[in-house]
């Protein structure tokens, strides 16, 4: 038997999977948690030493004879976050973020010496928001100046585990497309966004490689850590979207997923480059060659998970309680920023449960209103996809959130589209390994295509549908105007 690996390095938690493609089944997984540092100050961090002892942990859980039947592996990584490293590879500070909101600032000072934000969108397609890269390493030049001169490997996270097993530093479009560093349109590091900062950013910045091309084999040093095979193949790896793209089978023109993870996304596959002139709308490149147009929310399951802490509740009984209320909360609106927010852009946001009274405040209707506030958080990404031209069939929902079958029901009923739900649970980690088994066939000479692999081996012929309620259609577009009106009267104060 031979098996490939798919690793996510997810923000909260890191997993592994093993996958026979001969027989279509995974073998083993595992999973370990990701430890993070918050400040009031909307800061969020983490170190880069978590990532490797995390993926440590997970191949210790292996089996070691079934770890000596990996052919090759595929990385996703949380994308955004800047891991600055040394000369000799070393960490020079925390790893910052996608959902850190403290460079507001850096965004300001760097959108300013481009000529406006409408120049950044023409440069290279995006402009600066905290959650990008490049105002990350405007703020380590800002606050920490001696790591910033001694900066010599600008890394994101997939990056960063790649070069830990393979000892190579690379890059790829779709993980580099969410930098703000990079050309859109032209898929190369923008010399002139890079001059904003310094001269020794672009220098920094690692090689960049095609989809399907591999970024290393495993190193000794790496066969000997983790107890896999020297010589595996690397693939070239990408952002979490990317790989969940690739995971749902997202790779053709009209097909729209939904991830509901500690953010939310929503992301469709184009042939073509899809700019928003707003800059709402990201205009990311796909790690299979395309363009992957998305919208983000900073905080999905955020809102959920700290409630359902509060209350002491497990997932099922929080689930129970939401379910018990009516649609719309009977008034309740939660506004779940407590990571700030990215779409709309408020990076000072802050979290807030609106519309109590007396007669409509308990458990189960806050409960539901948080449920309900990320699925409105995606209606409006929604929006800004239909005003792009891209009309959505259906609706592929992936993420942490895509287990609960109330929450499946929601995402139906705010969208107005089937939800489909793919037969895997962990599309980003299937997406490295369906990108894996690419880059491996090619290796081979072989007539490989990123589609066909994906119709081979996502599960999307026969997966369930959820179809929307024509009643509850209804029901939630009322609840959505009540949503609306909270966040257009207290956005402001955001900003």
């Amino acid at each position: 038997m031979k098996t490939l690996c798919g690793i996510d390095l997810g923000t909260q938690s890191c997993k592994v999977i093993l996958y026979d493609w001969e027989k279509k089944t995974t073998v083993a997984k595992a999973q370990v948690p990701v430890d993070m540092i918050s400040g009031n100050n909307g800061e969020r961090e983490q170190k880069a030493e978590w990532y490797d002892q995390a993926l440590a942990a997970c191949f210790s859980k292996l089996d070691g004879e079934l770890k000596k039947t990996i052919a090759a592996l595929g990385v996703s990584g949380h994308q955004h976050s800047l891991v600055p490293l040394d000369a000799e590879g070393k960490a020079l500070y925390n790893v910052k973020l996608w959902c850190d909101t403290s460079t507001q600032a850096e965004c300001d000072e760097l959108t300013s010496a481009a000529g406006g934000e409408a120049a950044l969108i023409r440069l290279a397609g995006l402009p600066m928001r905290p959650g990008y890269t490049a105002p990350k390493i405007q703020w380590l030049k800002n606050h920490k100046g001696d790591s910033f001169a001694r900066l010599a490997h600008i890394l994101l996270p997939h990056d960063y585990i790649n070069w830990r097993l393979t000892g190579e530093y690379t890059a790829e479009y779709g993980d580099a497309s969410g930098t703000a560093l990079f050309d859109i349109r032209q898929r190369r590091w923008s010399e002139k966004v890079c001059e904003l900062i310094g001269p020794n950013v672009l220098k920094a910045l690692p090689e960049l490689i095609p989809p399907g091309a591999p970024a290393g084999r495993v190193s000794a040093e790496a066969a000997a850590r983790y107890g896999i095979p020297q010589g595996a193949v690397v693939a070239a790896g990408g952002g979490d979207n990317m790989m969940g793209a690739i995971g749902t089978g997202t790779v053709n023109d009209g097909a729209l997923a939904m991830s509901l993870g500690t953010s939310g996304t929503l992301f469709g596959f184009s042939g073509k480059p899809v700019i928003d002139p707003t800059g709402n709308m990201a205009a990311f490149c796909s790690s299979t060659g395309g363009w992957l147009p998305l919208l983000c929310t900073m905080n999905c399951t955020v809102a959920s998970e700290e409630l359902r802490a509060l209350f002491g509740l497990d997932v099922k009984a929080f689930d129970g309680e939401a379910a018990r209320a009516p649609i719309g909360a009977e008034g309740v609106v939660v506004l779940p920023f407590f990571n700030g927010e990215r779409t709309p852009n408020l990076p000072f946001g802050r979290a807030s449960i609106n519309g109590i009274t007396t007669a409509n405040f308990n458990k189960a209707n806050i409960a539901r209103a948080s449920l309900e506030a990320a699925i409105f958080g995606m209606r409006i990404g929604l929006a800004g996809f239909r005003e792009i031209g891209f009309t959505a069939r259906e609706i592929r929902l992936t993420g942490g959130g895509a287990k609960s079958p109330l929450w499946q029901q929601i995402a139906a009923d705010v969208t107005n589209l089937p939800v489909v739900l793919p037969t895997g649970d962990e599309a980003a980690a299937m997406g490295g390994v369906i990108q894996a088994l690419w880059t491996l066939e090619k290796l081979e000479a072989k007539d490989s295509s990123i589609e066909a692999l994906c119709a081979t081996h996502v599960g999307i012929e026969g997966s369930r549908t959820i179809r929307p309620d024509a009643d509850a259609v209804a029901a939630y577009d009322k609840a959505y105007d009540e949503y609306g009106k909270y966040l257009g009267a207290l956005g402001p104060l955001y900003r």
